[in-house]
């Protein structure tokens, strides 16, 4: 007799404390009449590798929540070799490790070997008893393949290669599954979806592909939000069960360790029906009508209508009875392996699923239904943009870091799969797509670097693109600044006229090119004009200048500073007296330069854009000057003398005289005056009374006016005294006068 065998595998696992040491198995395929003689064998071998090496542990425990596992007492064969199952519920399962040394008297430390199946919460430490211990928490328990626990000891002397044990682990889970059906009814060459509910829908096994039978075809899918559902299509007619084997991922555990996959089987029972006309499914659920479609046909592969003819043309309709109007042609070419029909399909007619199914026919007689889009050629007849905040425009122009809606219109749009070179399309509530009409929402980076996105139908230029202009927007002057001899400040901070005391040097526009662009608020460049207007005191015109057409462009600061590059972009300060002939230095008190800042509205699209005033006033404290009037009535006290007399005549007064100012108003004098100089005392009395005194005094007046601006005659009180020169004698004097202003 001859012994046969093809392979033997040995193993070495953990002994309990009872029966020693328990080192693995032996696989022998032998003879049925020899078997006993290997398993000696056996025996023998693993007595001679058992006294060769001594494993590391003599235990290992696995505690989940609710139970407690040992290598000793739950373990079961899986391939070959012994491994430690535990119950599982999560696949994030945690558990606690407990792991007892085989030698307790001073071992070297042990450690656990890392591993993407879990995740190690605590550092392995060693209990009182000589035992250790720590946590592992799962990452997926019911899709990982292989999951072991590697415990190595290090290498007592140098050279020496690290002890390891291997402790295979089996995960198995619990699984149920029911199906609960509403309708019962079902009918022949029709598909019908079931939802399954089950307590570990991800422990089942679906393939998703078809498993044929005489009563029904059925098939399991598992979408993404873990949902199952069982696809069934009947086959015969009347009352038929459904049965419905499953399988799991992780099995359970049967009497004797035996691994079990299979779950319960599903049972339930439907009533089929049949059809009058019989469902053929195409290949393509959408075709297109054409001109090359119409004339050579496109290939479509339908389900066998058991009754076809080959090398036959039906007619297609979209109605049952007879006189429909002519939708395709159908001509049968040949049969294929997979109990289907290879044919040409010529168009004629567009056709919606939604409108309903498409009759095949032989002559008038319908023989089969089925259903398909139609659609015409793909073809844009325009395109246009809705802007934030406006209308839709046929301008395709856009800038950097806008968002648009994009409307395309034409027919046959539904089929087909637009979007826009290097732009990002935006989800949005509003998106249309309908066979003549789609609309898009697309964002441009501000990093955009063409100056052109096409619009592109499955990769392919359609003809449209959107243009890619930088944005022009008028921003708030707060980017210019004015300086007239102090700090200079931004035009917008200047709240009304500014009244400066002090000789005005030069009045001096400056520009800051970042502080336009900022962020993702995109202004571009700014199109100014400055109009330049001197007034005199009286407010009457001196001079006027206009420069227009000053470029002022976004600095290195904006994101697109690049593309904002162009010679006429101004970034010298403007000085005003490099534009005026009399210069500002040169102007008179109380004279007002007025500088106009505004944008071009014509370079806008239309906006107004933004208006400054910048008005400078040369104001003054007070005024010096010679004023020559006419005191009339004057009580006058002489030194002296007992008394004031009699009120003179008129007199003239001749006096170097200062005037102040408002602080507040502009060339508006206080009604008070000082002045010295000459008063001839009675010069214009012309009586020969001797009584009369005429004297010319050197004197010191001060004199109230009225603030009425339009009186031309009026009639100021004067105070003040002197000297006489001829009578040699000091005076005070108090009186009217007269004033005439031309």
């Amino acid at each position: 007799m001859q012994l046969r065998y093809s392979e033997v595998n040995f193993a070495a696992s953990s002994a309990n404390p009872a029966n020693g040491l328990a080192l693995g198995f032996c696989a022998v395929r032998l003879s049925f009449a020899f078997r006993w003689l290997g398993a000696l064998c056996a025996w023998l071998l693993f007595s001679n590798v058992a006294q060769a090496q001594v494993p590391l542990l003599r235990e290992v425990i696995l505690n989940t929540d609710t139970a407690s596992y040992q290598l000793s007492r739950h373990t079961t064969i899986v391939q070959g070799e012994p491994a430690l199952y535990f119950w599982f519920r999560r696949d994030d399962e945690t558990v606690e490790l407990r792991l007892m040394p085989e030698r307790t008297t001073n071992p070297q430390l042990l450690r656990l070997r890392r591993s993407v199946d879990f995740r190690q919460l605590d550092s392995l430490t060693r209990e009182a008893d000589g035992s250790y211990r720590t946590r592992l928490k799962f990452q997926d328990l019911t899709s990982a393949q292989f999951v072991r626990l590697v415990i190595e000891q290090p290498a007592e002397a140098p050279g020496q290669e690290p002890r390891r044990d291997v402790v295979p682990l089996l995960p198995l889970a619990r699984t149920t599954v029911g199906l609960r059906v509403a309708d019962e009814e079902l009918y022949v060459g029709e598909e019908k979806v079931l939802e399954l509910t089950s307590s570990n829908p991800r422990n089942i096994r679906a393939t998703g592909e078809w498993v044929r039978g005489t009563d029904f075809d059925y098939r399991l899918t598992n979408d993404k939000s873990g949902v199952l559902r069982l696809h069934v299509l009947p086959n015969q007619l009347g009352r038929r069960a459904l049965v419905v084997k499953l399988q799991s991922e992780r099995p359970t555990l049967q009497a004797g360790g035996k691994l079990n996959y299979q779950l319960p089987v599903l049972r339930q029972e439907f009533t089929v029906k049949a059809s009058r006309l019989r469902f053929l499914s195409p290949d393509k659920r959408s075709v297109t009508l054409d001109e090359q479609s119409r004339r050579r046909g496109i290939e479509l592969i339908l389900d066998n209508g058991r009754a076809f003819e080959l090398r036959r043309t039906y007619r297609i309709e979209d109605q049952e009875e007879p006189g429909g109007a002519l939708v395709a042609e159908l001509f049968t070419r040949q049969y294929l392996t997979n109990d289907r029909v290879l044919c040409y399909l010529r168009p004629y007619n567009t056709h919606r699923q939604t409108e309903g199914y498409l009759y095949i026919k032989d002559q008038d007689q319908a023989r089969y239904v089925t259903n398909l889009d139609i659609t015409p050629k793909t073809t844009i007849s325009g395109v246009q943009l809705l802007h934030r905040g406006g209308d839709w425009t046929s301008s395709l122009n856009v800038s950097p870091g806008e968002t648009v809606d994009v409307r395309i219109e034409g027919e046959g749009l539904q089929k087909a799969r637009f979007h826009l070179e290097d732009l990002q399309v935006v989800p949005s509530d509003s998106a249309v797509r309908t066979d003549a009409r789609v609309v898009l929402r697309v964002q441009v980076p501000v990093t955009y670097d063409k100056r052109k996105s096409t619009l592109l139908n499955t990769g392919q230029p359609t003809g449209f693109a959107l243009n890619v202009r930088e944005f022009q927007r008028p921003h708030p002057l707060d980017f210019v600044t004015v300086g007239y001899g102090e700090s200079a400040r931004p035009i917008t901070r200047l709240g009304g006229p500014v009244l400066y005391e002090h000789t005005i040097r030069d009045v001096v526009f400056q520009f800051n090119p970042n502080g336009i662009d900022k962020d993702a608020q995109l202004f571009g460049k700014q199109f100014l004009s400055f109009e330049i207007r001197t007034l005199n005191a009286k407010g009457e015109l001196i001079e006027i200048r206009t420069l227009d057409n000053l470029v002022v462009c976004p600095g290195e600061s904006s994101p697109r500073a690049a593309f904002y590059q162009d010679k006429a972009c101004r970034t010298d300060p403007l000085s005003l007296n490099s534009l005026l002939s009399r210069k500002t230095y040169d102007l008179d008190e109380w004279s007002r330069i007025l500088v106009t800042v505004k944008h071009q509205a014509a370079q806008y699209s239309g906006e107004t854009g933004y208006t400054q005033t910048v008005e400078l006033v040369l104001k003054r404290k007070f005024k010096f000057d010679i004023d020559v009037s006419f005191p009339a009535g004057l009580l006058t006290k002489r030194q002296g003398e007992t008394g004031y007399g009699s009120f003179s005549g008129i007199s003239l007064a001749t006096l170097a005289q200062f005037s102040f100012y408002h602080p507040e108003k502009i060339n508006r004098l206080r009604p008070y005056k000082i002045g010295a100089g000459f008063v001839a005392l009675n010069a214009f009395n012309l009586t020969s009374d001797n009584s009369v005194k005429r004297d010319l005094g050197i004197v010191i007046l001060g004199s109230v006016y009225p603030t009425r601006r339009e009186a031309k005659l009026t009639f100021p009180l004067y105070l003040g005294g002197g000297y006489f020169l001829s009578a040699k004698k000091w005076f005070y004097m108090l009186g009217p006068g007269i004033g005439v202003r031309l």
